[in-house]
């Protein structure tokens, strides 16, 4: 049985796009709600949708960690069938989990007739093209990674080679039986434009802008933490393999300053990284407008990391490898290391960054410009009405879908 949590009814929003409010379902193949990059990201579109007047469904598995948003429309699978881990990864119940998930969107779809559904990330879009059989609606994938570089990072190293090809085979077969492809980073584009049968878009995460967290509230959070605005470094996020968290705590070794970890994940980062357990996006943020550097040290590409809209947001200076920043650029906006820069090479980057203020501010504030520029959420809400509605017309819609009669 589905758990629904359903939003108020909101008035028609303005016409966006070609035409009429379109009928969304947003699949996630995930706990939900839960601070984490691909949640947030499948959240903040949702209402960036709905806030143009699209009417959204957002559907996921029955569990999560925070209070329920009372201004979305969720239906979730039964907590029965939900996995109680939250991690990444993989788990055996997961199968059970998407074959509720499954139930629940084609129920859902005959009840709402969705003109399309966003599917977020592998297990979704392989839910949604299962579902798209029965229902015969237009799937688009949003691919929040590339599999043949993340999905090694869940198993054994033993394995790497025999995960790399899977995930590859998951790349290509999904992209070529999705109606059109999502992706949020130019390498993803790249890889998947060369075998996907629909169209394909770059169309990268938005952010909306808020007021920023008082000094008051910044201090409080750090002070709760051990912590002292404006002498730590900061990484934030999950823990999993593919972020390089053990080469961030071999830079560690090299640093005079503080590295800490701000993340959900109840277990500990790598000493001597100083692991902070935060409790929400709230602390995150607050976390990030006090730290003096920003680090993102995963080395694979084909992703977007959310962190780094927070990260843009607080003007801080950050250190990412090259091929996993799109829209950022070394020396103006991005201190880039070369993807194969060992520990030395990152607190190298710190370090200068450290002691050259003047520096750090003037990247900090280009990457908020960058921020604004490039990630306002209404133009890429057009974008992404524009790549629905070509999925559609792949699906052979003999009529504009938008404005289709309810016959």
């Amino acid at each position: 049985m589905a758990v629904t949590a359903k939003a108020p009814a909101a008035p028609p929003g303005p016409e966006t796009g070609s035409g009429s409010p379109l009928r969304l379902a947003l699949v996630g193949a995930f706990p939900f709600p839960l601070s984490q990059g691909s949640q947030a990201f499948f959240e903040a579109q949702a209402r960036a949708l709905a806030k143009s007047g699209d009417q959204v469904t957002l559907l996921t598995y029955g569990r999560g960690s925070e209070p329920l948003p009372g201004d979305l429309d969720l239906v979730r699978t039964s907590p029965r069938v939900s996995p109680r881990r939250f991690a990444s990864g993989m788990s055996v119940k997961k199968p059970l989990a998407d074959l509720a998930l499954l139930g629940t969107l084609i129920r859902e779809s005959r009840r709402r007739r969705f003109d399309a559904i966003l599917a977020h990330n592998a297990e979704a879009a392989l839910v949604a093209l299962a579902a798209r059989v029965v229902t015969g609606i237009p799937v688009v994938y949003v691919a929040h990674a590339l599999w043949r570089h993340e999905l090694p990072s869940y198993g054994p190293p033993g394995l790497g080679g025999a995960l790399r090809g899977l995930g590859a085979r998951l790349d290509t077969g999904i992209a070529r039986r999705a109606d059109a492809v999502m992706v949020v980073s130019r390498e993803a584009e790249r890889v998947l434009r060369t075998v996907a049968r629909g169209r394909v878009a770059f169309i990268p995460p938005g952010h909306e802008p808020s007021p920023p967290p008082t000094a008051r509230a910044t201090a409080a959070v750090c002070r709760e933490h051990g912590l002292t605005p404006g002498r730590f470094v900061l990484y934030a996020g999950n823990l999993d393999e593919y972020q390089n968290l053990d080469e961030l705590a071999a830079a560690a070794e090299h640093l005079d300053v503080l590295v800490a970890v701000a993340t959900h994940a109840p277990h500990e980062a790598p000493q001597p990284l100083l692991t902070v357990h935060v409790a929400d996006l709230d602390e995150v943020r607050a976390l990030c407008f006090a730290a003096s550097v920003c680090v993102l040290p995963r080395r694979q590409p084909g992703g977007f990391p959310v962190k780094l809209l927070l990260y843009m947001e607080a003007g801080r200076p950050i250190v990412a490898r090259a091929g996993v920043v799109d829209g950022l650029a070394d020396g103006r906006s991005v201190w880039l290391l070369d993807a194969n820069a060992g520990p030395e090479d990152l607190a190298a980057a710190i370090r200068a960054l450290l002691d050259r203020p003047e520096l750090a501010r003037a990247l900090g504030r280009a990457a908020h410009r960058v921020l604004e520029s490039d990630h306002a959420w209404p133009e890429l809400v057009d974008r992404t009405r524009s790549l629905v509605e070509a999925a559609c017309a792949a699906r052979g819609a003999e009529r504009r879908v938008p404005g289709r009669s309810e016959s």
